[in-house]
């Protein structure tokens, strides 16, 4: 596997394939000096060959893989239990397989608890009355033996095992894995559809929530992959993440363990303004910003606005611009305003180096940012 940097150039065999490809473009950007990506991580899978794109943590391109990893696993909530990685086996497997693996594992083991069932209404033409006689569509039918009903079934093709057969199949171009066709053959009573999952909403009760785990993985991955082509012999394939929405993500997610009363993404409507800020604690708003800074002087002229704004209207004195640490530690405090109007702006920078395992860097990633709010 090839490993570039989220901030290079990618190699020249690689240009003409993006370019061609319209799936790509925007993922990527182009200018005289070559083509790289537009803040965007992840793997992908060309004519048979592996490349990943790692974000610029550290100086060591191997750890910058374990900890985008690591960062995907906490961001988005996926546990553990059944994904026991080593370093190594990161290194040999592409990021999309481990948790095309990840999610085939969970499902069959809930499947294994017992299938997901549900009650659902059914119409059918029976030879003996079952459930209730429907009079507009038997009216008319003296002529014939059977009778239309309405009535309830406790089913599995229901919602939630349609969209994990569509997921299953789907899965199946670019993997291989023999868990997939096991879960595939569990459902061979599920009707197949050609499910629009960026419009799901399947809401988990407590008969359905144990399968929400690989419900929110399946999602992800299906939001996150982009085919090269139509073509199902076609395993050419991008596996990619913002990290922005990553690293807010993963931020947001540990400030709330931090401290229980923080809300993330707090929306607040003044007047004609909708304010979203990315985090909010009850003295200190706090913005994430994916971006690479060296002092103040990168500092751009609209995150001051719109610090100040966030500030006033949440009444909230104190507010933070978090990047993650580039080139250098950001250290800074300023002053927006005046009088009875002046809000405070840190400026921090997040080290999110590390050299570990998941436990460990969650740890260490926490202790840090509780400093950073000291």
């Amino acid at each position: 596997m090839k490993i570039l940097n989220e901030n290079q150039n990618i190699p020249k065999e690689l240009e003409s394939y993006i370019k061609e490809n319209k799936s790509l473009h925007p993922y990527f950007e182009s200018s005289f000096s070559g083509i790289k990506p537009k803040n965007y991580c992840g793997f992908l899978s060309i004519n048979g060959e592996s490349y990943f794109i790692a974000p610029k943590i550290t100086t060591d391109s191997s750890r910058n893989l374990n900890i985008f990893i690591y960062m995907i696993i906490y961001a988005y909530d996926i546990k553990l239990k059944n994904l026991h990685l080593s370093q190594g086996e990161m290194q040999e497997q592409n990021i999309f397989e481990l948790f095309i693996r990840l999610f085939a594992d969970m499902l069959l083991e809930e499947f294994k608890r017992g299938l997901f069932k549900k009650y659902i209404t059914l119409q059918e033409n029976l030879k003996v009355l079952r459930g209730r006689y429907i009079i507009k569509k038997n009216f008319g039918n003296f002529y014939h033996q059977n009778i239309y009903c309405e009535f309830d079934e406790f089913s599995m093709d229901n919602d939630l095992n349609r969209f994990f057969l569509y997921a299953l199949r789907y899965f199946k171009r670019f993997s291989s894995y023999s868990n997939l066709y096991r879960c595939e053959a569990i459902l061979d009573e599920v009707t197949y559809l050609n499910i629009d999952f960026k419009k799901q909403n399947i809401h988990f009760d407590r008969m359905s929530s144990r399968y929400q785990q690989s419900y929110e993985v399946a999602l992800m991955l299906l939001q996150k992959l982009v085919p090269m082509t139509e073509k199902s012999s076609d395993r050419s394939f991008a596996f990619l993440f913002d990290m922005a929405e990553v690293f807010e993500k993963f931020v947001g997610k540990m400030y709330q363990e931090i401290d229980s009363t923080t809300k993330l993404q707090k929306k607040g409507v003044f007047g004609s303004l909708y304010l979203k800020p990315d985090i909010v604690m009850s003295d200190i708003i706090i913005d994430t910003k994916y971006k690479m800074v060296r002092d103040r002087g990168d500092l751009s002229t609209q995150d001051k606005y719109q610090m100040f704004v966030y500030g006033v209207n949440f009444k909230i004195e104190e507010t933070m611009l978090l990047y993650p640490k580039h080139l250098v530690d950001i250290d800074d405090n300023l002053e927006l305003g005046r009088g009875e109007d002046m809000i405070g702006l840190k400026m921090r920078s997040l080290d999110l180096g590390f050299d570990g395992g998941y436990s460990e860097f969650i740890c260490e990633i926490k202790e840090r940012l509780e400093k950073i709010n000291v």
